[in-house]
C-alpha cells in the first residue's frame, strides 16, 4: 500500500525579487504550475491543500484547471514560516539570517510545522494521495523532518517554484523521500527560485 504525499513550491511570484511579500504570479509562475498540473494529471488526489497566501492558491487554481477532480483546501500549517531559530548547532553560514528572525517567530514556525507533521506525515490505511501547494521552507523542513537531519537543515534543502517532491508513509516504518525537488517537466528556461541556475 503506498501513502504518497506530493510536495509543490508555488509558482514564480511577481515582483518577489523587489522584497514583496505576496502577490501574484508571473507570466513563468502560471506556465510553470500549468507544466506541474500537467506532469500530475494522472494522478487520482484524495485531498489536497494550498496555503492561504497569494502565490499558493494562484498556483493552485490553475492546477485545477488541470486536475478537475481535485478541490484545494486552505490550510495554515503550509503558510511561509521559519521552522526553526538559531541554536548552538546551527553552522555559522547561517546565523546573520537566523539573527534578524525574531524568537517568537520562529517559536510560532516550530510550533506550525510540528502540527503539519501530525496530520500529513502520519501514515494511513489504504492508497492515499495527498497534494499540498505551500513554500520553501516548508517543504524543507518536511524532508529535513523525513531525513531526520539537524534542525537547522531546512535551511539548505531548497525547492525551485513549482518542483515536485514526494514522501512514501508506511505503517510501522518511517516515512521515505521518494523524489526531491523533481524539474523534469520544466523546461531550462523556466526553473527558477533556486539559489543558481539549473539548466540541467
Amino acid at each position: 500500500m503506498a501513502h504518497l504525499l506530493y510536495l509543490v513550491r508555488h509558482g514564480e511570484q511577481l515582483d518577489a525579487e523587489h522584497g514583496v511579500d505576496d502577490g501574484k504570479l508571473s507570466a513563468r509562475g502560471v506556465r510553470q504550475a500549468q507544466a506541474i498540473a500537467q506532469r500530475l494529471s494522472g494522478v487520482h488526489f484524495d485531498h489536497a491543500w494550498t496555503s492561504p497566501l497569494t502565490r499558493a492558491t494562484e498556483t493552485a487554481s490553475i492546477m485545477q484547471q488541470r486536475l478537475p477532480a481535485v478541490e484545494f483546501e486552505k490550510s495554515s500549517l503550509l503558510l511561509d514560516c521559519i521552522p526553526s531559530g538559531k541554536t548552538e548547532h546551527t553552522p555559522a553560514g547561517f546565523h546573520r539570517f537566523l539573527e534578524s528572525v525574531r524568537p517568537e517567530e520562529a517559536e510560532a514556525g516550530a510550533a506550525q510545522m510540528h502540527d503539519a507533521g501530525e496530520q500529513w506525515l502520519r501514515p494511513s490505511r489504504g492508497d492515499v494521495n495527498e497534494l499540498l501547494v505551500t513554500h520553501n521552507f516548508v517543504i524543507g523542513w518536511f524532508v529535513r523532518e523525513v531525513m531526520q537531519s539537524p534542525e537547522w537543515q531546512w535551511m539548505s534543502l531548497n525547492q525551485a517554484n513549482c518542483g515536485l517532491t514526494i514522501i512514501r508513509r508506511r505503517t510501522g516504518k518511517p516515512p521515505q523521500l521518494v523524489v526531491h525537488n523533481d524539474l523534469g517537466h520544466l523546461p531550462a528556461e523556466e526553473r527558477t527560485g533556486m539559489p543558481l541556475p539549473q539548466p540541467y
